[in-house]
């Protein structure tokens, strides 16, 4: 018996002698992939590349190449007419050193920043709250509320609001009729910055719409629940709309604080590209823009550029880390 189950193949076979058995069968073939569709797959491959290939160009030429022209040119003395010439760090060292114009526009900028983006998003959220509600027009008015940001960032509306606050501006006009004498807001270095945060705050459409999305998209149910064990329109509000609705206010206010970093049209028409009075307006691009086209200093320009990215990482580094402890995700 022993031998015939040795032989004839009636015992207990193993795993591998039965797969090596199954490979070697004549009856199994495994057939060698397709050439035809080898090609498919490259002709599809070479179209979606095709496809990519205007994104990859402006990458190069627009984003990658002047990072990395600006990256060198911020440790050379350089002025558009002369060839660059390598200065190492020296650049850097008299901007954080040397340099008060910058640090005047560093706190300009911050304090352009700390105080329109709150202020912007608070209204955005108030009126998306409102916005959030089954009306007749409801769509008409939501594009009216929209359209500020559309106009906001324009030339034409900041020589309005240079118009609107000037000295015999409506802002003024609207106040002598309550007996006030209003200020020239543009001219004055206590109200100058203000102006340029209350234009900031009224392009609030953008911020608006994501928030409505996230509001038409919370589930109806914990609402409804809360409503029935009692709670109020603000209870409800701060303990389940506003929890739901945070990783939509950590989104806005990243990308609101970085939209706001990056501010130059509001300053530069206002002002007149001077920064003024004494300096009040006076943001980082403004002054990064007047040392690069107005003194031609691209080295150094290049050099300011680079200190603003680091700075706008920070602030986004600083709302990430913060984010473990406020924004909830339901998953």
């Amino acid at each position: 018996m022993t031998s015939l189950s040795q032989e004839g193949g009636a015992g207990p076979r193993t795993p591998a002698a039965t797969s090596s058995r199954q490979d070697h069968h004549p009856g199994i073939t495994t057939r060698p992939p397709s050439p035809r569709k080898t090609k498919r797959q490259r002709a599809d491959s070479v179209a979606g590349y095709l496809f990519l290939l205007p994104w990859f160009l402006g990458l190069l030429g627009l984003v990658l190449g002047p990072m990395i022209a600006t990256a060198y040119l911020s440790f050379t003395e350089y002025d558009l007419f002369t060839d660059a010439k390598w200065v190492g760090l020296q650049n850097y060292t008299e901007i954080l050193t040397e340099d008060r114009k910058f640090r005047q526009s560093v706190s300009v900028t911050l304090t352009y920043v700390l105080v329109s983006v709150p202020l912007r998003l608070l209204f955005a959220l108030t009126v998306a709250v409102l916005m959030n509600r089954a009306m007749r027009g409801m769509s008409f008015y939501r594009s009216i509320m929209y359209l500020p940001s559309l106009l906001g960032g324009s030339v034409g509306i900041a020589v309005l609001w240079r118009q609107i606050f000037g000295r015999d501006g409506a802002a003024n006009q609207l106040l002598s009729i309550l007996g006030i004498d209003g200020p020239n807001w543009i001219a004055d270095p206590n109200y100058s910055l203000m102006t340029i945060i209350v234009l900031a705050v009224w392009q609030f459409g953008s911020p608006m719409i994501i928030f409505l999305a996230g509001l038409r998209n919370m589930p109806p149910e914990l609402s409804e629940a809360a409503y029935v064990d009692g709670a109020g329109h603000f209870r409800r509000f701060l303990s389940i709309t506003m929890p739901l609705l945070t990783p939509i206010i950590f989104f806005n206010l990243v990308m609101q604080t970085i939209v706001a970093f990056q501010a130059f049209t509001p300053s530069f028409i206002i002002s007149n590209g001077t920064g003024g009075p004494v300096g009040s307006t006076l943001f980082y691009t403004l002054y990064l823009y007047q040392k690069a086209f107005t003194e031609f200093e691209m080295g150094y320009a290049s050099a300011l550029a680079w200190i603003l990215v680091a700075i706008i990482a920070a602030f986004t580094a600083i709302a990430f880390l913060s984010s473990r402890r406020w924004v909830y995700y339901a998953d």
